[in-house]
């Protein structure tokens, strides 16, 4: 199993990158190849004492920032580290591909450089996020601001496929579709028909769920465009971040709330891995011929560690090949 890693996508590359690649490569024994400079990725090893047994070098000279227009990785930018990782993956020299680079960027440069899996209409970023009952799957948060009811439909077959390959152990996985309230007569034009899509697709469709639902595990894939699916996933982060600020400024009023955070801190910190997304392994964008993960852009090692191994179940459990079956089916059914 080799897995491509872009060691300069990410506010905090090259290093935490070279470091969670060399931790996988450990942990994990998957073979790892970093796309970037290879006299910067040796240096910085170097002077942090990471030991690149495991870990091979293709060289990349360009970096595409954040900043940069996500088109610009197909010309000004086709020699970043990004854009190298995406044509090695799609040539078949690596199994999957992992980035915390520019969500944008690596929406283009996976739809125009790895393409989409046949018949499917667009891809989409599918987030796992921390929930009452564990991890769900929100999608799409992002890559397609407007959706069209067979798009969203799509998404609810990715995801379900996902889920079920990769966190639910072949269990059965329920769907919702995001909206405004549960009644079947809620939303606008397109949560009618994508509803109504929905129901007859033989999914294990639970209906449509509202948002402050989503958390407490109503569902196991949660189904909304890009633009609804973005402001939940902003909106759930900036609240969990508030939340645990104020827990932790509880705890340091005075002495005996002090003396209480001692006492609690374990089961805190239980709370604060539950809660991690990190331990998720980052957001795999489904639809794509091949196995792409993009993990958060302030990703430490840690995080990238886990997207490796994500990213290597992802190849391995053939996700991408029951995508494409049951998108041929869908087709062929008329759905």
């Amino acid at each position: 199993m080799r897995i491509i890693v872009d060691a300069f996508g990410g506010d905090n590359a090259p290093l935490e990158i070279i470091r969670g690649a060399a931790q996988a490569a450990n942990e994990y024994g998957v073979g790892i190849i970093l796309t970037g400079s290879e006299s910067i990725i040796r240096r910085v090893a170097a002077e942090d004492g990471i030991d690149l047994n495991g870990i091979s070098i293709v060289d990349a000279p360009d970096v595409i920032s954040m900043e940069d227009e996500p088109r610009s990785i197909l010309k000004e930018h086709k020699d970043c580290s990004m854009a190298e990782g995406l044509r090695r993956l799609a040539a078949g020299e690596g199994d999957a591909f992992v980035s915390a680079g520019s969500t944008g960027a690596l929406i283009m440069g996976g739809t125009f450089i790895v393409k989409r899996i046949k018949g499917v209409s667009r891809a989409a970023l599918a987030v796992l996020m921390p929930g009452d009952k564990g991890p769900f799957m929100l999608l799409d948060v992002g890559a397609n601001a407007d959706s069209r009811p067979e798009m969203l439909l799509q998404f609810a077959h990715m995801g379900s496929i996902y889920m079920s390959s990769i966190m639910g152990e072949g269990k059965p996985v329920t769907v919702g579709l995001v909206n405004v309230g549960t009644e079947d007569t809620k939303g606008g034009e397109l949560q009618h028909a994508a509803f109504a899509l929905m129901k007859e697709s033989g999914l294990n469709f639970a209906g449509n769920i509202e948002a402050r639902d989503i958390p407490l595990g109503v569902v196991d894939v949660a189904v909304a465009d890009g633009f609804t699916g973005n402001v939940i996933l902003k909106l759930t982060e900036g609240v969990a971040d508030v939340l645990l600020k104020n827990i932790k400024s509880v705890f340091l009023t005075n002495a005996v709330t002090k003396l209480a955070g001692l006492i609690i801190k374990p089961y805190l910190k239980g709370l604060k891995k539950k809660m991690d997304t990190s331990e998720y392994g980052g957001a795999p964008l489904l639809g794509l011929s091949k196995p792409v993960i993009k993990t958060h852009g302030n990703s430490k090692a840690a995080a990238v560690k886990n997207a490796i191994r994500v990213a290597a179940e992802f190849a391995e459990k053939g996700v991408i090949e029951q995508i494409s079956m049951a998108v041929k089916a869908t087709s062929e059914t008329g759905e």
